[in-house]
C-alpha cells in the first residue's frame, strides 16, 4: 500500500481532529482517504459526464428515437381525470 505524506494548516488539522472526535472518521488518515476518494470520484463523474454530453452533441438523438416518449407522455396526461 502506498503512503502519502502532506502538510496542512493548523485550522484544517483542527477541523479534521473535530471529525475524529465526533466519530465521523476513525482517524486523520481515514479522513484523508475519504476526502481523496470523494475527490477522485467527483473528477471521474465530471469527466464521464463531459464525454456523454460530447457524444450526444456529436450524434444527437433523432425525433424517431425520442418522439415516442413525448407522444406517450401527452397521451398519459390526457387520460388523467383532472
Amino acid at each position: 500500500m502506498a503512503q502519502l505524506v502532506t502538510r496542512v494548516d493548523d485550522d484544517l488539522a483542527a477541523a479534521v481532529d473535530e471529525l475524529v472526535e465526533e466519530g465521523a472518521v476513525a482517524s486523520r488518515s481515514e479522513a484523508v482517504r475519504v476526502g481523496l476518494h470523494q475527490l477522485v470520484d467527483a473528477h471521474r463523474r465530471r469527466r464521464e459526464g463531459a464525454q456523454i454530453a460530447a457524444a450526444y452533441s456529436a450524434t444527437p438523438q433523432t425525433d424517431s428515437e425520442v418522439g415516442w416518449a413525448d407522444e406517450a407522455s401527452v397521451r398519459m396526461i390526457a387520460e388523467e381525470p383532472w
